[in-house]
């Protein structure tokens, strides 16, 4: 690709943005944090770079842009395909629907189905999620997960806990962006560490779930996030059996688990053929988080 000369005869933001796909159709970059592919993400970062809404992308497309404007666009879309970095790392935001999160190399990007889940997939087991008075996020990364659950429980406690010293500084500034800090309680553990036993209305957790023959085989822009936030020992489940065991302990006679495990759910229905799993009809399948109630766990 030609980028001095990009730089020189582009002239609107469709033209950018059709040139950025261009490029990433013809570049070894990896989608998966966040964009679908090429067109997205081009368009993502083409209106981040020029400073405009990317839900309004449609109003700009015949925009003209200025030279320097054109440069800042095309650096940026040239670092995504030069470094692999994931988008979010590059533009230091990533989005759950409408909700923007803070991020950096400090923490994995947020792209949990648990967000889809809350906005209505967890409605025939939860009556009114006004009424919870605690609820806990386990491995909550960046804290995105606890705001969405602080936005949707208004009347609860939001305990949420990370291993990573790393992960809860920028949690720490996510849950200041949304002013939420007398209800979102960040604690440093691991796992159930610093939570309360038998308090727990619901307990929501994205761990780690990338078994040792994948992590071996990533592609580049997942090597850019923590390692801890992605590996769990050689099936993958270590994490989710701590979690599985666990949680009874922390959870009311009630109290419902909620965990995303990504592609392991043979897997996990195999090793736990006892518990009465329910697999979450969601947009992207039916494979990836289950909900199960305490007594199913006993």
């Amino acid at each position: 690709m030609n980028w001095d000369r990009a730089a020189e005869e582009l002239r609107t933001v469709r033209d950018v943005i059709r040139f950025a796909v261009t490029a990433f159709a013809s570049s070894p970059i990896y989608f998966g944090h966040g964009y679908p592919g090429p067109v997205e993400e081009a368009s993502y970062l083409v209106l981040h770079a020029l400073g405009l809404p990317h839900e309004q992308r449609d109003l700009w497309l015949d925009a003209s842009l200025l030279p320097e404007e054109r440069r800042s666009a095309l650096d940026l879309v040239q670092r995504r395909i030069v470094e692999r970095r994931p988008a979010a790392y590059l533009t230091h935001e990533a989005w759950l629907g409408p909700f923007r999160f803070y991020v950096d190399e400090r923490v994995i990007v947020p792209r949990s189905f648990i967000a889809d889940a809350l906005n209505e997939g967890l409605d025939p087991w939860i009556d009114d999620f006004e009424a919870l008075t605690r609820v806990a996020d386990i491995c909550t990364g960046g804290g995105s997960l606890a705001i969405l659950l602080a936005l949707k429980c208004p009347g609860a406690r939001v305990d949420a806990v990370d291993l990573s010293p790393d992960a809860l500084a920028v949690a720490t500034r996510n849950v200041a962006d949304y002013g939420l800090q007398d209800q979102v309680h960040l604690l440093q553990g691991n796992l159930f560490e610093g939570l309360a036993h038998g308090a727990y209305d619901l307990i929501v957790s994205n761990p780690p779930y990338v078994d040792a023959k994948a992590m071996a085989n990533l592609p580049a822009e997942y090597g850019k996030e923590p390692e801890m936030a992605l590996a769990s020992g050689r099936d993958g489940l270590d994490h989710v059996r701590q979690l599985i065991a666990e949680a009874p302990a922390f959870l009311k006679p009630e109290g419902l688990l909620v965990v995303e495990v990504g592609h392991q759910r043979a897997a996990l229905e195999a090793a736990f053929p006892q518990i009465p799993w329910i697999w979450l009809d969601l947009p992207e399948g039916d494979s990836y988080v289950f909900v199960v109630r305490r007594e199913g766990l006993v």
